[in-house]
């Protein structure tokens, strides 16, 4: 399904329907999460979202942009309990139902902290392109009967402080931003050359701590998981996901884990899965994505039970510092969640701001009062490093 409209944009159901000419003028596949491999991956494994591409196109009809649409069913139940509150006033003014999931339209990676859902190519006038990108997805909406129907609200995520200036257009069309949990991010310097070069830049407190959570992992095996492994452990990666994902505070989605079969196919050492293994069952896992200079943390998944006496998701966090250093990556983005014990091994907070708009105008009105009830979860920031 393709069309066109006066928007300057072009409209895809499926990646793979995306002709190999646009790829090519949109250049875009230097960065995995713009790649078709990685986002047919995604597609092929989420049966329940439905998924639109948007192209944006110039005056002389080029490729200048493009957006992932993600269109999902969101309930109540994936707040967390503490949001019980915010919960009860979102089914008073109808931004969430009673018997029936709200329906979401998400520009952006709803599996990816950052800005990984509108790509824009270099010397392109960014604002411009925004706001050619907000009313694409009006267009899109306006010009398909089921959608205009079922559509409840739109999201747009996740952009930097940085962006805000220019994301800031979204205003004119009735998005109101609101700040979520923050990226947690490790610049990784030059002159760290091994794990000993991280643990001497740090103040003595933490380098201890860093050493008691390697004693109590001792006897955790840690193995780079293959394709055909990958596979066959799939109910344990499930479960040991699972685990995790039902703690989370607050989800968008959650992750068909068989999507990693794909990508470790299409990306091999790009994409990396490792086990942690105890007396020879899987424990843990985590997962991350080298693009370009940057190390991507993904999902991890933890045996709960066993965390506190052997330490894993400190080592995992270690392990991830451990992998940039030897893959001489310039940052580390850890994502969100955890966010006071990522600091303690060196994160700092990457604030990040979300848009939103409901299709309906009073209820719109409304949202900003109860937008402004969700702040991020505060954590005391720790400072592991030694002063310059």
């Amino acid at each position: 399904m393709l069309k066109k409209n006066t928007s300057n944009a072009l409209y895809f159901s499926s990646v793979n329907k995306i002709t190999d000419t646009i790829w090519q003028q949109l250049e875009c596949e230097n960065s995995i999460y713009y790649h078709r491999n990685f986002l047919s991956s995604i597609e092929k494994n989420h049966p329940e979202i439905q998924f639109t591409y948007i192209v944006i196109l110039n005056n002389n009809q080029l490729p200048i942009a493009f957006s992932t649409i993600k269109i999902i069913d969101f309930n109540g139940t994936i707040l967390e309990n503490n949001f019980n509150l915010l919960k009860n006033i979102g089914k008073k003014i109808g931004l969430l139902k009673e018997c029936s999931p709200l329906k979401l339209l998400i520009s952006g990676n709803t599996f990816v902290s950052g800005e990984h859902g509108l790509f824009i190519k270099k010397n392109e006038h960014k604002k411009e392109v925004i706001d050619h990108l907000a009313k694409a997805i009006y267009n899109l909406i306006q010009t398909n009967k089921e959608l205009k129907k079922t559509i409840d609200a739109f999201l747009l995520k996740d952009f930097i402080n940085e962006s805000l200036h220019l994301t800031d257009t979204l205003k004119n069309y009735k998005y109101h931003p609101f700040s979520v949990e923050p990226n947690m991010v490790l610049t990784v310097p030059k002159h760290w050359q091994s794990f000993e070069d991280y643990l001497a830049a740090m103040k003595t407190k933490f380098r201890v701590k860093a050493k008691k959570a390697f004693s109590q992992s001792k006897n955790i095996k840690i193995e780079d998981i293959s394709v055909d492994k990958l596979a066959a452990l799939m109910p344990e990666i499930s479960n040991l996901y699972k685990n995790v994902a039902t703690n989370a505070k607050f989800n968008l989605t959650n992750l068909n884990v068989h999507t990693y079969v794909d990508l470790k196919k299409h990306f091999g050492d790009t994409f990396m899965v490792k086990g942690f293994y105890l007396n020879e069952k899987l424990v843990g896992f985590m997962t991350g994505v080298i693009n370009n200079k940057t190390l991507d943390a993904h999902f991890v998944g933890i045996n709960y039970d066993l965390n506190r006496k052997y330490a894993i998701y400190q080592r995992m966090l270690y392990t991830y510092i451990e992998i940039a250093i030897a893959k001489k990556v310039n940052i580390i983005n850890f994502g969100r969640t955890a966010s006071e014990i990522k600091s303690s091994v060196g994160a700092t907070p990457q604030e990040l701001t979300v848009y939103v708009r409901h299709k309906k105008t009073i209820t719109n009105k409304i949202l900003k009062l109860f937008l402004q009830r969700i702040q991020p979860t505060p954590f005391q920031q720790k400072f592991p490093f030694k002063k310059k």
